[in-house]
């Protein structure tokens, strides 16, 4: 197996994973969607196989560190909604491009940000913890961007909440994601290697936040959540129609 990257393609994809961890452990999400926009530049190889297994790494870290918030009735509801929505952002994989889907998506994301920076916000229940699951499902499997539908929804909640809650969401929710990878051919050996090689750059970010997220928690959550799906949406966009 020829290994994709070059020395200088690893030192990049590195330094862009520990700026991604640090972001994710501070607010709860945003390796997906800081990460993938620009992992894809440095090689298409890194997205969505090896990001997927970076971020269970880091939220496995980061569901330890917040596990006293953890809200666990609304994991199961979530993670039901996460579920449903992998398996069908698999089955999309097979049937519609990519670049399609990943700029569907990224219009999805500008206007939920649009719509909440105007001050609606969603109330919290099972419906809409199911929905937000699915998109989160189908985001993550199809461009390895899961966090913003979750992350929105919780947005008016306090930080170790969001980060302990998101973080338990996405733990069951990647490995689903995946698996569903897998069954279509999308993960193997050379996805596996690249993440390991990458991982160390996650538990350096996420050691560094330790640090951040008390900081953020002092009623910088939500402005910093709407300003990372917003812009996260428009790197989407610009991704999906440029390159």
């Amino acid at each position: 197996m020829e290994f994709p990257l070059s020395l200088t393609e690893v030192v990049i994809a590195f330094v862009i994973v520990i700026m991604g961890g640090i972001l994710q452990g501070s607010v709860g999400f945003g390796l997906g969607p800081f990460c993938a926009p620009l992992l894809v530049l440095v090689n298409p190889a890194l997205i969505p196989g090896p990001l997927l297994l970076i971020a269970l790494a880091l939220t496995l870290l980061m569901f330890q560190r917040e596990k006293h918030a953890v809200k666990v009735g609304e994991i199961k509801w979530a993670v039901a909604g996460r579920v449903l929505g992998s398996i069908l952002g698999a089955f999309m994989l097979t049937l519609i491009s990519k670049d399609f889907l990943t700029l569907f998506f990224g219009f999805i994301m500008l206007m939920a940000a649009l719509i909440l920076i105007s001050g609606i916000h969603p109330a919290l229940t099972i419906k809409s913890l199911i929905g937000a699951g699915v998109l989160s499902g189908f985001m993550g499997t199809t461009a390895s961007i899961g966090g913003p539908p979750m992350a929105l929804l919780y947005q008016r909640k306090e930080g170790p909440r969001i980060r302990g809650t998101l973080s338990g969401v996405f733990i069951i929710g990647t490995i689903i994601a995946m698996l569903s990878l897998l069954v279509i051919g999308k993960f193997g050996l050379q996805e596996f290697w690249l993440a390991v090689i990458l991982i160390p750059g996650v538990v350096i970010g996420f050691f560094i936040s330790n640090r951040t997220a008390p900081i953020l928690d002092r009623g910088f959550m939500r402005p910093v959540i709407l300003t990372v799906s917003l812009i996260s949406s428009v790197f989407i966009i610009i991704k999906s129609l440029c390159f």
